[in-house]
């Protein structure tokens, strides 16, 4: 799959001493390697990536010790991977429900002769290391201790939990430092909010490696990284190839290892190839197994720049919707700093959008040093009495276009982090004016806003004196067209929906 031709091309740049050893048994769950790859041998794939490579027998215990013990002490000496394919055979199926049907009769009679444990023990015995008595009573001893491991398990009592239990196991304990911002402010870009932001975590973290496509001399394609390798070294500002999903992986292993990480996407549309070790991987570690995940992934998102389809795309709704990761979204530079710095304070994974078309559109005072701003804390941006909206990121800026062009008194609820989610601040302003209107510039169908209209309405239903009312882009991808594009986002529909709203 696609991750491991990652891994093995990231492992061959960097030079890092890893063997990557390829268990080839035949076949996948039934389909024989004849139909998966037309190259004779596995190994091969190694001339391609640049890295040494052997085929060993899977089946001799012997050669698989010696080998990789050579090869071990090779990558001691000089650092470089390896790949290694284990030509072998699997006796059972796939698992218990899949049976064998499909595998010859001949290939079992063939590769049973070379059961690895069968000629181990006749080994031994030739070489007068243990004698058949001997080798029974270790066979019985094993035999023993599975039996007694099984009984230990099948008398254990059923697991039970409760709902809240289970949902606090999804997350590591965040005892983020509560810092306030300190007096002494400056006006800056929101870019550079996020720039610097980046520079006080790296100075306050010296565990923290910064990773993504063109970040070291270049800066990032929005030069937000720039001088960051004259000041923290290529060791923590890491240029990578073109696999974010080997990065995100290798993110992962630095966090396993007590470091923190950073990967940035070049654009938030590239992280669909990093799906699976995201939602799968950084999501899940913590409820399966109590690790952390601490990583942060930058996302430039956003349309309304004139980068079409490919480059313009909103997908916080994807994440929001995966237990385990924490979504933030910030609509000022203030906000942009101080919660990229709680984002390197808290052990979980946190997906950080950050809207392109603000990055060089709107500055604002940014205190100096370090602070941070809580996750799950809502911000009035604007107070008001006739109606409420919900948004967040490039939307506040929206609808405070809006409600200036209406003359209206309307009250602006900023939800800087989608997860956590601060519904206290949103019940509490509808149930203050009574009229809500949701923004986000994602699609309509299946985004956020849906959510939060659910939520709204189960909680606030006797206070609304008007449906909830939702204002997104188009159901469409995102058009390159200048005036296709103005039509994709909601700004114009969301005058019109608010104008609705105030007369309902």
């Amino acid at each position: 799959e696609g991750e491991f031709h990652e891994a093995l091309n990231v492992a061959a740049v960097w030079q890092l001493p890893v063997i990557f050893l390829i268990e080839n048994n035949g076949y996948g769950l039934s389909t024989p390697v004849s139909e998966q790859y037309r190259c004779q041998n596995l190994a091969d794939r190694a001339i391609g990536y640049g890295m040494p490579s052997r085929i060993i027998d899977g089946n001799n215990v012997l050669e698989v010790h010696r080998t990789i013990s050579e090869i071990a002490a090779q990558m001691r000496e000089n650092p470089q991977p390896w790949l290694v394919e284990a030509r072998t055979f699997r006796m059972r199926g796939h698992e218990e429900a899949s049976g064998t049907k499909y595998v010859p009769k001949e290939l079992f009679e063939k590769w049973g002769k070379r059961d690895p444990i069968d000629n181990f023990e006749r080994f031994l015995v030739e070489e007068g290391v243990l004698d058949q008595e001997q080798i029974q009573a270790i066979r019985e001893e094993i035999k023993n201790e599975i039996a007694e491991a099984w009984e230990q398990a099948r008398q254990a009592p059923p697991i039970t939990s409760t709902e809240e239990a289970e949902e606090a196991d999804v997350y590591a304990p965040a005892e983020v430092p509560v810092v306030a911002p300190p007096p002494t402010t400056r006006q800056l870009r929101f870019v550079d909010a996020v720039s610097e932001g980046l520079r006080e975590a790296m100075d306050r973290h010296p565990q923290l490696v910064l990773m993504g496509q063109d970040i070291a001399e270049y800066g990032g394609v929005f030069k937000i990284t720039q001088g960051f390798v004259e000041r923290y070294g290529k060791e923590r500002v890491r240029n990578t190839p073109l696999c974010e999903s080997a990065i995100v992986g290798a993110a992962l292993g630095l966090s396993l290892k007590g470091y923190k990480a950073m990967v940035e996407m070049q654009f938030a549309d590239f992280v669909s190839a990093a799906f699976t070790q995201i939602v799968n991987n950084l999501a899940k570690i913590h409820y399966r197994w109590g690790a952390v995940a601490d990583v942060v992934i930058r996302m430039p998102t956003g349309a309304g720049v004139g980068a079409g389809p490919f480059h313009s795309q909103s997908n916080e709704a994807w994440f929001a919707h995966t237990p385990g990761l924490k979504v933030v979204y910030p609509a000022t530079p203030e906000d942009a700093k101080g919660l990229l710095l709680t984002a390197f304070e808290d052990p979980n994974p946190v997906m950080f959008f950050e809207h392109k078309a603000l990055y060089r559109s709107i500055s604002g005072p940014v205190p100096e040093g370090f602070y941070t701003v809580p996750f799950g804390k809502a911000r009035l941006a604007r107070e008001g009495t006739e109606a409420t909206i919900v948004t967040y990121g490039m939307g506040v800026h929206w609808a405070q276009q809006a409600a200036d062009e209406l003359g209206a008194d309307v009250e602006i609820v900023d939800l800087r982090t989608l997860v956590p989610l601060d519904t206290e601040t949103i019940f509490a302003s509808v149930r203050k004016t009574n009229k809500v209107l949701v923004l986000h510039e994602d699609t309509l169908t299946g985004g956020f806003g849906a959510e939060l209209a659910a939520r709204i309405t189960e909680a606030c239903f006797t206070h609304l004196d008007a449906p909830v009312m939702r204002v997104a882009s188009l159901d469409t991808p995102v058009p390159f067209a200048a005036n296709l594009e103005r039509l994709f986002l909601p700004q114009d529909r969301l005058r019109k929906k608010l104008e609705t709203l105030l007369a309902w």
